[in-house]
Formats: C-alpha cells, sequence, structure tokens
C-alpha cells in the first residue's frame, strides 16, 4: 500500500505520541526516584513476528529500546513453545541474557490483538530500586556470577489470558528490601502498557490496521536507506580505536573495547573482535546489549534517520563470543552501563577519524552508581541508590555540555532536593568542577562535585564507577577531560577506593561525608586555536583556571582577566614554530 507523505507524517506523529505518553503514564506513576525522577525507563511498539523496533518513546532511554528487540523475541519464541501468545497475555521478565541489561531493569511485554492476531507488541521497562542480591540497589562491583546481583526472573506471564497472577507479584515482592516500591513501579508499568493498548487500537480503528501496517513497514525501510545513503557518503576503509575500563571490581586490570570499523559502500562492519575476554567482575555485557548499545551511539552520529531497526540492517557486527561483551549466565554483568557507555566511546572515537565533522569527543563515561543504605531511628530500611551527572564530549558545532548525563539515555539526574526529601541525606556541594573539560578549540563540558553528609546514625557505602584510570578522550586533536574521583570520610580523614572506581561496605557515622568528583568531556581540534576571548570567558566563569588557560590553551591573561594579546600570540607563534 502507497502512502501519500501527509498521511505518512501523521502516523508517525500519532505512534510516536503512543510511546510518548506510556513513557509519561509511568513516569508519574512510579514510586522510585531512579524512574520518576531520573526517566531511567523506557517504551516502545515492536514488530509481531520479529520482535524487531518499530517506533521508541522519546523521553526513555534508547539502550533499553534497542535491547527490548530481543527481549519481545524472546517472548514471542517462548510463547511458541507453550502453545503461542493469547489476549490478555503480560509477560514480565529481567532476564539480563535474554534481552535484557542488568537484574535492575524489568521488562513487560504485552500484544496488541486485532481480530484474533497480534498485530504488534508493546514493551516497558523501568529500573526498579532493589531487586535482593548482596548490594542494596543492586551495583555490586564485587559480584562474581549473577546471583550476588540479584533475582533473575526468565519471561513468565504476570497475566493469563487477562487473569492477573498474584503469585508472581508475591515472589517478587519477597525477594526485594523496597517491596513497596516495587509494588508501585510495576503497576506503574502496567497502566502504561493499558494506556498504549488503548491508544493504538483508536489509531488503527481509525486509520485501519492496513495503512498502519503498510505506515510501519515504510518507516523501517526509509530508515534502512537513509542509512545506507550515509555510510556510502563516509570514505572506503577500516579505523580502529581502543579505550579501557578501570578494572573489573575483583582484579585491578585494564580492559580492553577495540573497534575495528569498515565502510564498505553502503554497508558499515564494527568488528569487536580484538576486545578483551570475558572477565571475573560485573562488567560484562550480553550480545544484545553490544548491539543496541551501538544503535545508541549511531543514532548521535546519524541523527536524522528515523529510530527503529532500519538503523542496523545495513550494519554488520562481529562479537567473539568469549568477550566480555557476548557473555551468557551466571557471568555477573551488574555494571553494564559502564561498558555500554566505552563502546559508544571507541564508535565516536573510530567516526572521527574517517568523518571528523560529525564526531564528537568522548562524554564523561560513567554514572558513578552510589548506594547508602542503612536503618532509620524507628527501624524502617531505606536504600539511596543514584547516578551522577558529568561533562559531555566537544564536537565540530561547538563546547561540549556542562553536567549531563550519560549519552546512553535522555533521561535525568535526580535533582538533590528530591534526594534530601527520600533519604537521610544532605548534599553540601553540588557544583561544577573547575578544569574538568577537555581542552581544544571546542572545549569538553564539565563534571561536577558532588558532597554528601549521612544525617543518621550509620550507613553502608557502595560505589560503582569507571574512569577512575583512563580519561574521555578528545578528537581531531582535542585534548582529554579529567579522571574520575571518589573519596569518603572516616574518622582520620578522607580516603580513596584500592580499586579507583569501585567499593563495597565503607561504613560511614552521621556527619561523614562521600565526594564524589566526576570527568568532564572530551575536547574538539586543537586548543591553541581557541579563541581567546573564549579562554578568557572560561576563566571568567570559572571553568578554567589561569593556569590551565596558559597550558593548556597558550592563552596569556592580564592581572585584570583580560587576555594579553602581545604574550598570547607570541607564546602561541613559539610552540607552532616548535
Amino acid at each position: 500500500m502507497a502512502l501519500d507523505p501527509v498521511t505518512l507524517a501523521i502516523l508517525k506523529g500519532r505512534l510516536e505520541q503512543i510511546a510518548d505518553e506510556m513513557d509519561a503514564t509511568l513516569f508519574r506513576s512510579a514510586f522510585n526516584p531512579i524512574i520518576a525522577e531520573a526517566h531511567d525507563a523506557s517504551h516502545g511498539i515492536y514488530d509481531a513476528l520479529s520482535g524487531e523496533t518499530l517506533v521508541q518513546g522519546k523521553s526513555g532511554l534508547p539502550i533499553f529500546v534497542g535491547v527490548m528487540a530481543f527481549a519481545v523475541k524472546a517472548v514471542i519464541d517462548k510463547a511458541a513453545r507453550q502453545g503461542g501468545v493469547h489476549e490478555g497475555d503480560v509477560w514480565i521478565f529481567n532476564d539480563p541474557y535474554d534481552g535484557g541489561t542488568h537484574l535492575s531493569d524489568f521488562r513487560l511485554v504485552k500484544p496488541v490483538f486485532r481480530d484474533g492476531k497480534v498485530f504488534c507488541y508493546l514493551a516497558s521497562v523501568g529500573h526498579w530500586h532493589d531487586v535482593g542480591g548482596n548490594v542494596p540497589g543492586n551495583y555490586n562491583p564485587a559480584a562474581t556470577e549473577c546471583f550476588q546481583e540479584g533475582m533473575l526472573i526468565p519471561p513468565v506471564k504476570l497475566y493469563d489470558r487477562g487473569e492477573f497472577r498474584q503469585d508472581v507479584v508475591d515472589i517478587l515482592s519477597a525477594n526485594s528490601r523496597l517491596p513497596l516500591s516495587l509494588y508501585g513501579d510495576l503497576n506503574g508499568q502496567i497502566n502504561a502498557l493499558e494506556l498504549g493498548e488503548k491508544r493504538m487500537n483508536a489509531l488503527l480503528d481509525e486509520y485501519t490496521d492496513a495503512t498502519v501496517g503498510a505506515c510501519l513497514v515504510e518507516l523501517k525501510a526509509r530508515a534502512a536507506e537513509m542509512m545506507r545513503a550515509q555510510i556510502r557518503d563516509l570514505p572506503a576503509g577500516t579505523v580502529s580505536a581502543e579505550d579501557f575500563l578501570d578494572n573489573d571490581g575483583i582484579r585491578d586490570e585494564p580492559l580492553k573495547i577495540a573497534l575495528d570499523l569498515t565502510i564498505e559502500n553502503d554497508r558499515m562492519v564494527l568488528d569487536f573482535t580484538r576486545s578483551s575476554p570475558a572477565c571475573a567482575g560485573p562488567v560484562n555485557i550480553s550480545r544484545s546489549t553490544t548491539i543496541a548499545a551501538c544503535y545508541v551511539a549511531l543514532k548521535h552520529i546519524f541523527g536524522d534517520v528515523p529510530a527503529n531497526a532500519g538503523v542496523l540492517e545495513p550494519v554488520e557486527f562481529r562479537i567473539d563470543e568469549d568477550s566480555l561483551l557476548s557473555v551468557k549466565a551466571p557471568k555477573p554483568v551488574g555494571g553494564y552501563t559502564e561498558t555500554i557507555l566505552r563502546l559508544i566511546d571507541v564508535v565516536f572515537e573510530a567516526i572521527a577519524q574517517i568523518a571528523p565533522k560529525d564526531a564528537m569527543a568522548c562524554a564523561y563515561g560513567t554514572i558513578n552508581a552510589l548506594s547508602l543504605a542503612g536503618h532509620r531511628a524507628n527501624g524502617q530500611r531505606w536504600v539511596m541508590f543514584s547516578f551522577f551527572g558529568g561533562g559531555h564530549g566537544a564536537h565540530a558545532g561547538g563546547d561540549g555540555l556542562n553536567h549531563g548525563n550519560a549519552p546512553i539515555s535522555t533521561a535525568t539526574i535526580p535533582p538533590l532536593e528530591i534526594l534530601e526529601a527520600a533519604y537521610p541525606v544532605r548534599f553540601t556541594q553540588w557544583a561544577l568542577r573547575p578544569d574538568s573539560g577537555g581542552p581544544g578549540e571546542n572545549r569538553g563540558g564539565l563534571g561536577a562535585t558532588y558532597e554528601i553528609e549521612l544525617m543518621e546514625q550509620e550507613a553502608d557505602v557502595f560505589l560503582f564507577g569507571e574512569r577512575g584510570k583512563y580519561a574521555p578522550a578528545g578528537v581531531v586533536g582535542g585534548g582529554p577531560a579529567a579522571t574520575n574521583r571518589f573519596q569518603y570520610e572516616q574518622a582520620d580523614g578522607f580516603h580513596e577506593p584500592p580499586m579507583i572506581s569501585k567499593i563495597v561496605g565503607v561504613h560511614i557515622d552521621r556527619g561523614q561525608k562521600l565526594r564524589l568528583e566526576t570527568p568532564g568531556g572530551g575536547g574538539y581540534g586543537n586548543p591553541r586555536t581557541r579563541d581567546p576571548e573564549s579562554v578568557a570567558q572560561d576563566v571568567r566563569l570559572g571553568f578554567v583556571s589561569p593556569q590551565k588557560a596558559e597550558s593548556d590553551y597558550s592563552v596569556v591573561l592580564a592581572d585584570d582577566g583580560s587576555v594579553d594579546g602581545a604574550a598570547t600570540r607570541n607564546m602561541r607563534s613559539i610552540e607552532a614554530a616548535e
């Protein structure tokens, strides 16, 4: 069926609105601040046969949308083995090896039936506050198997032909330190799917199943053709990029993420076979998560291509089965966020070599998953889990974003007012971190400094971070950003973790503090070509120190903060001649 451009545009907008409304429904009803405030969740519409992504919401996490295609396919396959999908079924699971990410991310999958046949699937995923395991909040940097990270639920029916299975919810609740939060988030996801089904049926009634189906086919075809066209514009050949994780939390040894990117006419090959093998600690990821991370990276670079499965049609993946990028149970995967951020970095670094105008420098590269847990004076359990921001990479169009969230998502950093209201903590510092952005013609965005004071009697602290040893890289001659730094206070002063970016079971008492200094983003272009007035402005704003203005940018400032033009020209000319 041929669709006119106006109808296609209207249907595209209406379908995206359905996913966006599901996002909004969950964000407004979730009990957990990580979903309600930080928007660590996502919704999408998926193909009835293949499970491929058809439409994604714009407010949630793109990494979830990419992985959910594998999750929906897992449901389709399991249902086929058990007699098929029925109207009123809803599946729930968090299996990170079968279309998942890590155990905190629970997925609900619901078929939309039309005239007795599945037209499409709707899916919801959200990061639940606590799902058991050894560490409250579930980011356990010392895990050596998934059983130490939380409860693992394979695809099971939450609704069986419309009948709610309370026994499944009872099992889930019994394995959480915060069952009330779990109950609220679960019901928020159920409501989001019910709304999505209602909106989808209304759209199909208005435009017919055939017309909407033709639209979905056309949108995927257009995304694939646009990707092919943009790949054809890139120079043929192979480029390589490497980056490293600090360690796996068990052995203090770096882990390599290596990419050989090849352009062959209108196809792209992403070869990760030189990457490190699977490791003992929880920075492993599944193959589906690797592919989803690359989907996110490519969408950053080719931003005008529609967000659906067509993006990956001209892309080939080569990933060794024994790699840390393609593990199976029971290898731990709790810190998947750190590894996918490094995957995005190496894609950015590779693209910078062949299409510098389309490239961007590496962002800060860690979510710094921080958990504090204890008991209030009345005996009530509390668990604070949160992630924190940093600087984004600079690009051809300008400086990087200061204090943004990780580029795996459109999530937001939880506001300090919400965290202070929900937990017995006080933020004594929440500020931009000077000199943390990578120097360049366009400067990398600044990271942040957070200082947290405990207001309750005592608490245990857990941190799962990265970029403590290997700084976010600049591109096209830009410099690296500052590295990550974490400190915790004890009776004898502040200490740093032996593993730099990861630690478990630190005990702190009332009044003691935690201090987190997050990385900035890498720079873009030669820093000595940056406009001296822009450097002086950075110094006035406190983004760059006078010392760094001179050492990194070769800009000399007068006592009043203005640019000393003669001294600056002289310094830059001497360095250019060397």
